[in-house]
């Protein structure tokens, strides 16, 4: 069975073709802010980011969302919780069927409703993203969440207008307007860190998480652009609309949630 064909049927099912599924360290957690660790070691080392706004090449309908593919060669996150440089591979998006739900991680039980996800690789250690996957150090990925406001996200916007062309599964898009990963992160650069996996398959435990305290606000007609899409090729039965595409909260276990600065 294909792995687009097992996501199909639902993270439950995921640990009966992907082991790592039921690893320890998994992703997505609900971060409990009662419990987390104040580290100012984050502090000593900022973390910081740099990307070029015409670094996003194409568009894509995978099937169980939207992800953008970029050039990341000339792209840097390094600091805080990251003891080696990584690259920019690629961003796209969670959300779910309203406006109470779609964020992976939730926050004191609150999800949000959605979050966007920038992976980046070690280049440091590894040649590749491909090569860094499955290991321990291999990626560090930005989560953003958001929340409902009266207005449209500029740089969101840019990727709304093009879903009209990747309504289906597996149609692509060139990006021919730049698109800044930066102006997707909040301006206060407060955020939770721990060891976790990839939120779907092959779920490998590979993954730094950052998770920024600040949401940026998205509007209403941006999430129905994003619901509108479909999981199926054009005339197929399982092109129905994809109105979530998110994996619900697992333990946290033994790890230590860390937090850097205060919203």
């Amino acid at each position: 069975m294909k792995m687009t064909e097992m996501k199909g049927k639902g993270p439950a099912i995921w640990p009966l073709m992907f082991p790592d599924a039921n690893g320890s360290h998994q992703s997505p957690v609900n971060v409990e802010t009662c419990n987390v660790t104040s580290d100012d070691t984050l502090k000593n080392a900022p973390l910081t980011w740099k990307y070029e706004p015409d670094c996003c090449l194409s568009v894509t309908n995978t099937g169980h969302g939207w992800r953008v593919d970029v050039n990341g060669s000339d792209s840097e996150l390094k600091g805080g919780p990251l003891t080696h440089t990584y690259k920019l591979e690629q961003f796209h998006c969670h959300w779910g069927s309203d406006n109470c739900e779609g964020s992976e991680h939730t926050v004191d039980g609150k999800a949000y409703a959605g979050e966007l996800h920038l992976v980046h690789w070690n280049s440091d250690k590894y040649g590749s993203c491909k090569e860094a996957l499955c290991k321990p150090d291999g990626l560090a990925v930005l989560g953003i969440l958001f929340e409902v406001g009266p207005d449209d996200h500029p740089e969101i916007e840019k990727i709304v207008s093009l879903i009209p062309n990747i309504m289906f599964r597996d149609q692509k898009e060139e990006i021919t307007s730049p698109i800044d990963p930066a102006k997707f992160l909040p301006d206060i650069p407060c955020y939770w860190t721990y060891p976790g996996s990839l939120t779907t398959p092959p779920c490998l435990e590979s993954v730094t998480w950052i998770l920024f305290k600040n949401p940026i606000k998205v509007s209403e007609n941006q999430l129905n652009a994003f619901r509108s899409l479909r999981t199926g090729h054009p005339d197929s039965e399982a092109a129905k609309m994809l109105l979530q595409n998110y994996r619900p909260t697992l333990p946290l276990g033994n790890r230590i949630l860390r937090e850097c600065g205060s919203m």
